[in-house]
């Protein structure tokens, strides 16, 4: 089977001609389909018809019987009522009955008991036809008196009921007993009541037709070979019946009662009714037609019963025979447009298999010369011309390759060089005890305009991120420019909306591409949590801790489109263990095949499971909307770049072992109390010599620069250091309600650089800086606050 599926596959003139045959096939079976529909339809027609007119014809002959008795039996009741009183003429009138009616079987014009009173109770001339098998003379017809004691007439049915109902009727079948030769016949009587002047039953002539004559002459119709008919009585049963054993022994109903059959049951009642038509049922496991029609006011109904087998005999073997030559003619039909078809296009073989040369790569095969006009000559002049094509698109297609290789390998190198420029170490708890820090970015292509950065500087924490307008090339270019102006500006300026301003100034500058920048800038300041933020038209980060909420951000436009707008500055207290969450439009646009979004509801939601399940760490955070996105997306393309960095805020409250405070005025002559100040502080934490000299000059140039720059010439105020001390560090918190003074925005003085050449200033807070672990300023409340931080160690 297999064999010839792939053998009909691989030849187009086996498939191209099975099509056509299947097209003739339809056409065929749908005309002849039609066609032997309406012959059957007209068969069946001419069969009820057929059918019917027999059936109306006997029962036309069986009604006229009837009719004769019917109209005898009123002619002898004019004879008795003139003659009432004459007990002999009764034998010559029911003797006359059988004598004018050949199918008359007996006739009894029986009297009231006790009419005749000399001749006895019983008087009953009583007619009775002989057949030759009771007398061997020929059929004749004898005459008696009926009626005794053994067989008093007048309780009979036939008598019974002509006097009770007063009117004539049709009996039952019976068996009619002939008392001389003790036989009988099944007859049915015709029971007609004579009445006097005052309506008083007087004598019933009784009627008989032979049972066995009309079944005779009801089974003579037979409209098919196998066709039979039956009788029914009122109540339902045979009269006639081609088993003869069923006859008044069964009804039509008692089949119905082993084996319950709806069809049967309803044309039972139906004769029953005196209906006339048609049913089609299942009788002996045979389709038939059932043709039934009432006779006369008897009672009775009669049916003819034709097998479809006959009705349609004839036309199932023409059909069979014509669906037979219809199937020979497809198959020879089949075989001839295999060859012909075949034939006509063995050109194109040879053409094909030239072709199969060519795509193997041996662009030179001379190609078959078919020397044809239609449509395979057509084929072969397109071939040449596709194979000189051909050739030329091969030797363009290699230096394209060439080229396109070319740029997949500067892309290549181009996507690195992006990636080297975004931080790659993230500070974890093993790092840093105030805080952590994870990002991820996946661009749509090689390269992509998302960026992020991050650096801590002088105990604050300075990071951005942002979406530039558009992707590929154009955005990554502008993405390394507006990373690099972040980390050029952020160095000398510590206010976001200053470092925002400033950017914005110098991309606005430069765009003549109109692309723009939406970006978020925060600076968090580590040791107290507190973080100003500006925000250009960025996505509102996340803040993840005892709750779940979006960061407030101004409405700012996005950086490069207006030179001179006023970006606003913000501020807020981030508390520990609070998770800062930052990302691009690319989580929350985020689309699946259907093109729905991923949108912010759900990057809640995950949110929301990684507080609940203790995984707010940027990592964890991070690794759990990745595959949120991942399973939401599934198989679908990235459409836009994807980027997301989370900065959680750890730092713990110490206890503080040692904790001493002075106060000092703005004079240089106070310098020396500071000494003897922290000599002592470094004394309880056990700082050795060395350490105690370079705290010193450290906290002397600290205080001193403020005293000088805080409070201008001829001003006095107060300078405030504390010092506190815990299991980890010392801090000496320096505090002046001056002039705001910020000693870290200075630039760092290049120590290489000749005396001469070098700037006058700066030099005191480098030496500060190299010094301590971190120098940190920050204004509250109109003071200048300097926080300077050195650790314990043991080498102290």
């Amino acid at each position: 089977m297999d064999g010839i599926i792939s053998y009909i596959r691989r030849k187009l003139s086996v498939r191209v001609s099975l099509w056509v045959v299947m097209f003739a096939a339809l056409i065929f079976i749908t005309a002849l389909g039609f066609l032997f529909y309406q012959s059957r339809e007209a068969i069946r027609q001419e069969a009820i018809n057929r059918a019917t007119q027999i059936l109306d014809k006997t029962s036309l002959r069986v009604e006229g019987i009837m009719n004769r008795v019917e109209v005898a039996s009123k002619m002898t009741e004019w004879l008795v009522q003139r003659h009432p009183d004459k007990a002999d003429s009764m034998f010559v009138y029911s003797r006359a009955m059988l004598l004018n009616n050949p199918d008359f079987y007996n006739c009894s014009i029986a009297f009231e008991p006790d009419f005749f009173k000399d001749r006895g109770r019983y008087f009953s001339a009583y007619s009775r036809r002989d057949t030759p098998k009771n007398n061997k003379m020929g059929e004749t017809i004898r005459t008696s008196l009926g009626g005794s004691d053994s067989f008093q007439y007048f309780y009979m049915d036939w008598y019974l009921m002509a006097k009770l109902f007063k009117h004539a009727c049709w009996t039952e079948p019976y068996v009619d007993v002939d008392m001389s030769t003790n036989t009988g016949e099944m007859v049915s009587s015709y029971c007609y009541p004579i009445m006097d002047n005052e309506g008083k039953v007087i004598c019933v002539i009784n009627t008989s037709l032979s049972l066995n004559w009309l079944s005779q002459t009801i089974s003579a119709v037979k409209p098919y070979p196998n066709s039979y008919s039956i009788m029914i009585g009122r109540g339902g049963t045979y009269f006639v019946h081609p088993d003869s054993t069923k006859i008044t022994r069964e009804t039509i109903f008692t089949k119905t009662l082993l084996e319950p059959d709806t069809a049967l049951t309803a044309l039972g009642h139906a004769m029953q009714r005196g209906e006339e038509g048609m049913k089609q049922m299942i009788i002996d496991g045979q389709d038939c037609y059932v043709f039934y029609k009432p006779l006369a006011d008897t009672g009775w109904s009669m049916g003819i019963v034709c097998p479809e087998s006959d009705i349609f005999g004839g036309f199932d073997r023409v059909r069979h025979a014509v669906m037979g030559i219809v199937v020979v003619g497809l198959l020879l039909m089949l075989y001839i447009f295999i060859k012909v078809i075949t034939r006509e296009l063995s050109p194109l073989r040879r053409l094909a298999d030239e072709a199969e040369t060519i795509a193997s790569g041996n662009f030179e095969t001379q190609l078959p010369d078919i020397q044809r006009t239609d449509e395979i000559g057509q084929l072969s002049q397109s071939f040449a011309g596709m194979q000189k094509s051909l050739v030329k698109y091969i030797d363009e297609l290699k230096n394209t390759t060439a080229q396109k290789t070319s740029i997949e390998r500067d892309l290549h190198i181009a996507s690195a060089i992006q990636r080297g420029m975004l931080p790659k170490n993230f500070p974890t708890k093993d790092d840093r005890d105030d805080v952590q820090i994870y990002a991820s970015l996946t661009p749509a292509k090689d390269v992509g305009g998302d960026l992020f950065d991050f650096y801590i500087r002088d105990e604050k924490l300075f990071f951005c991120i942002g979406d530039v307008s558009g992707k590929g090339i154009p955005a990554s270019l502008v993405m390394a420019v507006t990373r690099s102006i972040f980390r050029t500006v952020s160095a000398r300026e510590a206010m976001p909306d200053r470092i925002v301003s400033n950017m914005n100034e110098i991309i606005a500058d430069a765009n003549d591409t109109n692309m723009f920048v939406t970006l978020f800038v925060g600076v968090l300041d580590l040791p107290t949590g507190r973080m100003r933020y500006c925000n250009a038209g960025h996505d509102a980060p996340l803040l993840a801790g005892a709750g779940l909420g979006s960061l407030t951000c101004d409405a700012n436009i996005p950086i490069g489109v207006m030179q001179d707008w006023k970006y606003s500055l913000q501020e807020t207290q981030i508390f520990t263990g609070t998770t800062i969450f930052l990302f691009t439009d690319g989580l929350t646009e985020a689309e699946n095949a259907n093109h729905d979004l991923f949108r912010m509801e759900r990057v809640k939601e995950v949110a929301s499971q990684a507080l609940a399940h203790q995984q707010h760490e940027p990592k964890q955070l991070i690794d759990m909307m990745t595959n949120a996105v991942h399973q939401f997306v599934d198989k679908a393309e990235q459409s836009d770049d994807l980027t997301m960095m989370a900065i959680q805020y750890t730092k713990l409250e110490r206890d503080v072992r040692f904790s001493k405070r002075i106060v000092l005025l703005n004079d240089i002559q106070e310098v020396s109390k500071l000494t003897a100040f922290v000599d002592e502080v470094c004394e309880v934490v056990g700082f050795s010599p060395a350490m105690t000299m370079q705290m010193n000059l450290a906290l002397e140039e600290a205080v001193v620069n403020v005293m000088n720059y805080a409070y201008p010439e001829g001003t006095h105020g107060d300078v405030t250091i504390e010092a506190k001390t815990n299991d980890v560090r010392l801090k000496f918190t320096i505090i002046d309600s001056g002039t705001p003074f910020d000693p870290t925005a200075m630039e760092d003085v290049d120590i290489h650089q000749d005396a001469e050449d070098r700037p006058i200033g700066g030099l005191g807070i480098h030496l500060v800086r190299e010094i301590m672990d971190s120098v940190n300023y920050e204004r509250v409340d109109n003071l200048n606050v300097l926080t300077l931080r050195k650790k314990l160690r043991k080498n102290n």
